[in-house]
């Protein structure tokens, strides 16, 4: 794509190779040799590196040398659960020994171990260990990020998790949508009326959560581990009756309709999908509901039924990647590694991995229109990288080639 802009350019990086990620573009969107020009918080012209030496010379723009670095959109975690208290390394022992995650949970660990101590650590120990996680994460050319609550279960603690979000994306140069996970598993006040549970989250929870401006969208965890296709479906009403969108949770350990559930909902995204019938796929295609894709937590629980991509890919559902970074089945804070995974243990081939973490990730997430591709209007969050080509980026194991980030037009080191 070359289009350009009769605005003055603050600057402009030249002698980059450029994968503007943009659909219909071939392959990865790629322009060599190329450069990109940003005003204020927003990418004002892509072309050749030829044509911006002109241009720049012109304007007296500030030059910045691309070096031969590829530039990318900034890339977007989609799905984490990354603020909670504790860990659950001993359950990942447990594992290892033969123990599943369905009798852990049913013993009162899995995520109520996790809801225990996050509800037992206070607001700074809960920030400051997210800060830790979200950095790594911005250090791998993260931009934007999804970040769920679940792990607090009552009204305050909740709050607390949405509000501690809220501030990571004030005070750190990352954008955050926050997901109220209302119904991510039984606490135990509500052991004997898990209806009443379902009631308070579906009711006052979620209408005080939005009233605050804590709420981007809703999530749940149908399993059978966890809450019913009817259950899910009352928060599911609840949400669009406030105009919100949702994700869901959807097959991870058994096929419980929730992808149809999602797509009757027009659901941003089904996330998991490990088990997922044709009748699944198709009803997603036409919600437009995206797949995220999670190969870090299908790793870590030693999963042996991969998401069916080539169904997937059949029925035309996009396909996102994420960490789901949590301390239960996914303690990952790599999304390079996610990439990797995406296509080593799902068959996707590197450009739709790349498109997973930034097209159609931004469509997980409901911003397409502002970020995930590089093209003229949208908002300036790229990442440049020292790579040979973009399928470099889902290729080495533990190594980070992120050279600089930009997020709404301002640089950032990494981390």
């Amino acid at each position: 794509m070359r289009k350009s802009s009769d605005n003055d350019w603050d600057e402009v990086w030249i002698g980059a190779s450029i994968a503007t990620l943009a659909a219909g573009a071939g392959s990865y969107g790629s322009i060599e040799d190329a450069a990109l020009a940003v005003r204020g918080e927003r990418i004002a012209w892509i072309g050749t590196a030829a044509e911006a030496r002109r241009r720049a010379a012109a304007q007296g723009a500030t030059i910045r040398d691309g070096q031969g670095f590829w530039i990318t959109p900034g890339l977007i975690d989609c799905h984490t659960h990354l603020i909670y208290g504790g860990n659950r390394v001993a359950e990942f022992e447990q594992r290892l020994c033969g123990v599943s995650y369905e009798d852990i949970a049913r013993a009162g660990g899995g995520i109520l171990g996790t809801v225990r101590a996050t509800r037992a650590a206070s607001n700074t120990e809960l920030y400051e260990s997210a800060l830790v996680r979200l950095k790594r994460l911005m250090a791998e050319g993260v931009t934007s990020i999804e970040i769920k609550s679940g792990y607090g279960l009552t009204l305050d603690a909740e709050r607390r998790l949405l509000q501690v979000a809220r501030d990571l994306g004030e005070d750190q140069p990352v954008s955050i949508k926050k997901t109220f996970l209302g119904l991510h598993s039984l606490p135990p006040e509500f052991s004997t009326d898990r209806q009443a549970f379902v009631r308070e989250v579906t009711g006052p929870w979620l209408q005080s959560l939005a009233a605050a401006g804590l709420v981007d969208a809703v999530d749940a965890f149908c399993e059978n581990i966890a809450f019913t296709a009817s259950e899910t479906e009352q928060l599911l009403e609840a949400a669009s009756n406030l105009g919100l969108r949702a994700h869901l949770h959807a097959g991870q350990l058994s096929d419980m309709g929730a992808a149809q559930l999602a797509a009757k909902w027009t659901a941003l995204s089904a996330d998991h999908l490990e088990f997922l019938s044709a009748d699944g796929a198709g009803a997603m295609a036409a919600a437009g509901t995206v797949a995220v894709m999670l190969p870090t937590a299908y790793f870590t629980l030693r999963q042996t039924h991969p998401p069916p991509v080539a169904l997937l890919r059949q029925a035309g559902v996009p396909l996102a990647v994420a960490t789901d970074c949590n301390p239960g089945t996914s303690p990952c804070t790599s999304i390079l590694l996610a990439l990797n995974m995406a296509c080593t243990l799902f068959g996707l081939t590197p450009e739709e991995a790349l498109a997973g973490v930034t097209r159609h990730a931004a469509c997980a997430l409901g911003v397409l229109d502002e970020v995930g591709t590089l093209e003229v209007g949208k908002r300036a969050d790229l990442a440049l990288w020292r790579i040979e080509r973009p399928a470099e980026l889902c290729y080495a194991l533990g190594a980070n080639p992120c050279v600089a980030v930009m997020h709404r037009g301002k640089v950032r080191e990494p981390a």
